[in-house]
């Protein structure tokens, strides 16, 4: 059968070449659709040129947010290579591990990232630097962009993407992502956010995490839209490009924290980003009280749902303000080519409106994890990917998201989602960000403990906290203590890092 061909940027290269693809805020330079497949093809004969037979192989790259990052994926779609982003933000023995379980035959890494780059690495590297970026120059001593070809056709089952999770429990795992996972998943969300050629998104969600790279990049690039890419999420920064007109910002994809720190600018205002076509959040459960707020100020919020083993699965339709209002919370209904069901722990299918595990199959679905098949094995059952994710569906067909099922502890006999409980703290004005967590407790089994972190300028106690919670919440869900603190641990995309914060606990104990 002959492989479906899915290079959307070369076909974009001959149908709107001077179309602007990306521009890079951190240099000032933009590439246009005909620039950025003559970028590509270059790096392509850098790769033959510095690896050789390159099929098969995988190019890691350690950088903050930036073109490169886009260009040197195509070149290995292109070449037959695997692209594998590095977190920048991990510290060196976690870069360590990764660059071990992978097995790279180049490093391309940035320049601030020099002090992560082992020293025993047995592969060749490449650096990006302002002053002498060596990528920069192997790709300007390539031969001309036309004499040299894209490559074969694109199998859309060949693995393009390796994305290293999180890390929010424990030793990474890479989730493979085939050229159909990624096309399949950015074009998803682009139908359910009205992604034109005249679309604009603003990138600083990572391009190591799948948000970043497939939810919010490809979706725009394979419509023919336009990605501005910004090296990192800063909260003043972003708010004034998202409202800057010169810039025409229509679409921005971030996780629910960032959402929170906008709102927490002194001089925010919302209704000023009333004008973006769509604003989707994921990463995690939007709490309703938050997402209305943005309702509220005409904000075309959308909640979706994805996870690096399944790209952009899910997301609330836009455009009409009634329907999201009325579906505020919910992460959405299925995207294009996505089947999803919510099973209980047999496996069988629940009622709606009843809690249970997200199971999903379809074409943005991974087909496993580098080199794990026990933990390949683990995930998949009967075709269908275990997320790992409690949620239900309403009558509509919308599902929402409860928490992750690792996250719910049993107080007193009864199940209790942390990230219900975070939805009724985060109601309080004084409260910027919120982690609920289960811990031992003699009398019930599991009680909660919410560390919460004050908005700036205003106090928070234990009490006020807990008040709040009595009025709100059943019983045994009201946490036994809170703690006010100055940060909570996260991940590079946002996600709390619970086991963290009950190390945190432990030592306080000891």
């Amino acid at each position: 059968m002959t492989p479906i061909v899915l290079d959307f940027i070369a076909h974009h290269a001959r149908t709107i070449p001077n179309k602007l693809a990306m521009a890079e805020f951190a240099s000032g330079r933009r590439w246009t659709y005909r620039e950025f497949d003559a970028a590509a093809r270059r790096a392509q004969w850098v790769l033959h040129d510095r690896i050789g037979d390159v099929a098969g192989q995988r190019v890691a790259v350690l950088s903050r947010n930036s073109a490169a990052m886009l260009i040197i994926q195509l070149a290995c779609i292109r070449s037959g290579a695997i692209f594998v982003p590095i977190n920048f933000r991990l510290a060196a023995p976690e870069v360590a591990f990764l660059l071990g379980d992978c097995r790279p035959a180049l490093l391309i890494h940035e320049d601030a990232c020099d002090a992560l780059v082992p020293a025993d690495l047995a592969c060749p590297t490449l650096r990006i630097a302002p002053d002498a970026d060596e990528l920069e120059t192997a790709m300007n001593a390539a031969p001309e962009p036309d004499s040299i070809g894209i490559g074969a056709r694109l199998d859309p089952d060949r693995v393009i993407t390796i994305l290293y999770s999180s890390g929010t429990t424990g030793q990474p795992k890479g989730a493979l992502v085939t050229m159909l996972n990624g096309f399949t998943g950015g074009l998803g969300l682009a139908l359910g956010t009205h992604v034109t050629l005249g679309s604009t998104f603003l990138i600083d969600m990572p391009l190591f995490h799948t948000a970043g790279l497939f939810g919010a990049t490809w979706a725009a690039l394979i419509i023919g839209g336009t990605v501005l890419i910004s090296q990192k999420f800063d909260a003043l920064t972003t708010y004034q490009r998202l409202i800057d007109p010169e810039l025409g910002v229509t679409h921005y994809f971030s996780v629910t924290q960032m959402a929170m720190m906008l709102r927490h600018l002194p001089d925010f205002d919302g209704t000023k980003l009333a004008k973006l076509t769509a604003y989707i959040t994921g990463g995690s459960p939007n709490p309703e009280p938050h997402h209305r707020r943005w309702l509220e100020d005409g904000v075309n919020m959308a909640n979706g749902w994805g996870m690096s083993e399944t790209c952009s699965s899910t997301a609330i339709p836009i455009g009409d303000i009634a329907l999201l209002r009325a579906k505020a919370g919910s992460a959405g209904v299925p995207h294009l080519c996505v089947e999803m069901q919510i099973v209980d722990d047999a496996g069988q299918p629940v009622a709606d409106g009843e809690v249970g595990e997200i199971w999903i199959r379809g074409a943005p679905v991974s087909p496993g994890y580098w080199e794990r098949p026990e933990l390949t094995a683990k995930a998949f059952a009967d075709g269908w990917f275990r997320t790992g994710d409690a949620a239900f569906r309403d009558a509509d067909g919308y599902y929402t998201l409860v928490d992750r099922i690792k996250d719910m502890y049993i107080s007193g006999g009864e199940n209790v989602y942390p990230a219900e409980v975070e939805a009724a703290i985060t109601e309080l004005h004084e409260v910027g960000e919120v982690a609920v967590i289960g811990v031992e407790d003699e009398r019930w089994g599991e009680v909660g403990c919410a560390f919460v972190v004050p908005r700036p300028g205003t106090a928070l106690s234990e009490a006020q906290v807990i008040g709040h919670c009595n009025a709100r919440l059943a019983r045994y869900k009201v946490p036994k203590s809170v703690v006010v603190t100055d940060t909570i641990e996260r991940t590079a995309s946002g996600k709390v890092q619970k086991h963290a914060l009950r190390q945190r606990l432990a030592q306080q104990a000891d």
